[in-house]
């Protein structure tokens, strides 16, 4: 059956369809723009009406600021200590190794709970009422910026105040707790040392009680003694030989020994030599006289020659008293002791000078060989004295070894009290905590440019929100409506056809 035969019985039935399917869009493009415009109102009065409440009810807040400076400079300090040794102590810049900031450390430390709290309660608030400092450090420089907080202007300064002086209390803690940990250590080197120095003082104080050698100077002293007497002695040898020279001189001279030069001027200043002398030269003239005109057995020979025995016995017994030993007569005639008076004067002279230069020789060779025996025995003791001195100058070492460890350790001990800042450097204040002179917040310029923004992205939403509304409802999209709404009919052609079919009588095919 051709198709046409039967599309046209129904071609009434599918206007009636289609004009029931399009009868619901025509109410679906009423106008909604009213609609969007009051969304839009109420939007934008809730924006601006939350943003002037904020302005109301919000309380203002001023920040003050306070700069502080972590010096970059380092320090040392040296002490001499005589005969002894030296100790030094250095502290470096805290900014010495560059991958690290020392501020950073003081940054943790400012933003520590227990600095806050210190903080906190020195104003007599609550560690929420206080607020977190903002830090800044500023590159290239030593300088940290902390910003505070508060509701009047005042407050903001005093916190930053309370909380720099907590900021110093800690840092006073944390270095009192360092010289704490370094007294300990320091304490226990220098217990050690002042044993160790006890111990070699008295091994050395017992050497010294027990030993002839107490000091290392006694060496040195007694090589100069030895020294000066060795000067001495060649200083006295050189005078008896000059006095020698002289007493050879003399006694070639006068014919005289030395000896006999002191014989003769102990005789001459004896009276009863003289006299027993001069009545021998007498009493011996006379006998000579006598033997010339007598004979020996004369009575006048006889007595003569007995008054000149009787002299010589006087003289020669008076000699020997005064001399201590006998004494021939040829050895007294040889003295010349009854020589004129301006010729004797002059030997006198020559003879006591004599007996003056024998003095003196003999002396010097006194002298001489007194200083060969005390050198001999300085010499001894010296010996002596060097063999002990090594253990000597060991004693003394550990000795001065252990002052020199003590002291320095003293002295290290004093001086980590100075230097004590090394790990926590002293701040500086570089500005004072200022006082705020305008609110921070809220500022009324950042609110309404805020609301604005709002409010303009808020209403360009509602109005390309209604735009793309409207375009879904343009004749394009009645259409396409159409369309769709045919295709559904044809969808449903086999019910019509069904229906039609009901009305005619079956057709036979051919």
């Amino acid at each position: 059956m051709p198709i046409n035969s039967i599309i046209e019985p129904n071609k009434f039935v599918m206007t009636k369809l289609l004009t029931i399917s399009q009868s619901p869009s025509k109410s679906a493009v009423q106008p909604t723009w009213p609609l969007y415009l009051i969304l839009g109102i109420v939007t934008n009065t809730a924006i601006w009406g939350l943003a002037l409440l904020y302005l109301k009810i919000a309380s203002p807040s001023y920040t003050s600021d306070l700069a502080i400076s972590l010096p970059a400079a380092g320090s040392a300090t040296n002490v001499n200590l005589p005969g002894i040794g030296q100790a030094s102590s250095s502290s470096d810049s805290p900014y010495q190794i560059p991958s690290q900031d020392p501020r950073e450390n003081y940054k943790f430390l400012i933003s520590s709970k227990p600095v806050l709290q210190e903080a906190a309660k020195a104003l007599n608030m609550r560690l929420s009422e206080f607020g977190q400092p903002r830090i800044t450090t500023i590159a290239n420089t030593t300088i940290m910026k902390i910003e505070l907080a508060g509701d009047t202007p005042e407050q903001a300064q005093n916190k930053n105040i309370a909380l720099y002086k907590a900021l110093q209390v800690k840092l006073n803690d944390l270095r009192d707790a360092q010289v704490v940990q370094q007294d300990k250590i320091l304490q226990e080197t220098l217990d050690s040392s002042q044993t160790k120095l006890k111990a070699a003082q008295k091994r050395l104080s017992e050497y010294k009680a027990s030993s002839i050698l107490s000091s290392g100077t006694q060496i040195s002293n007694l090589s100069t003694n030895i020294e000066e007497l060795r000067k001495q002695r060649a200083e006295i040898l050189a005078q008896q030989q000059q006095a020698n020279g002289r007493v050879i001189e003399l006694s070639t001279n006068l014919r005289l020994s030395a000896k006999q030069a002191g014989d003769a001027f102990i005789l001459q200043t004896d009276p009863v030599i003289l006299k027993s002398l001069q009545d021998y030269t007498t009493f011996n003239a006379n006998l000579i006289g006598f033997n010339v005109k007598f004979l020996p057995n004369h009575p006048a020979v006889i007595e003569e020659r007995a008054k000149r025995d009787a002299a010589e016995a006087a003289l020669l017994n008076r000699a020997r008293s005064l001399l201590g030993r006998p004494i021939g007569k040829d050895v007294i005639m040889q003295l010349n002791l009854n020589n004129t008076q301006s010729s004797g004067s002059a030997k006198a002279a020559l003879s006591q000078e004599l007996v003056t230069d024998q003095v003196d020789r003999e002396g010097f060779e006194a002298q001489a060989q007194a200083l060969d025996q005390q050198i001999s025995q300085l010499e001894i003791r010296l010996k002596t004295l060097a063999q002990k001195e090594s253990t000597l100058e060991d004693l003394e070492r550990e000795v001065r070894t252990g002052e020199a460890v003590f002291s320095s350790t003293l002295t290290r001990l004093d001086l980590g009290k100075s230097t004590v800042s090394a790990a926590y450097p002293q701040l500086q204040i570089f500005t004072d905590p200022s006082l705020p002179q305008s609110v921070t917040s809220p500022k009324k310029l950042f609110v309404y440019a805020g609301a604005a923004l709002g409010s303009l992205f808020c209403t360009n939403g509602l109005v390309l929100f209604w735009l793309r509304q409207r375009k879904k409802r343009s004749p394009k999209r009645v259409d396409s409506t159409l369309v769709e709404g045919t295709q559904l009919r044809s969808e449903s052609m086999p019910e019509v056809f069904e229906l039609t079919n009901n009305h005619k009588a079956p057709v036979s095919p051919r």
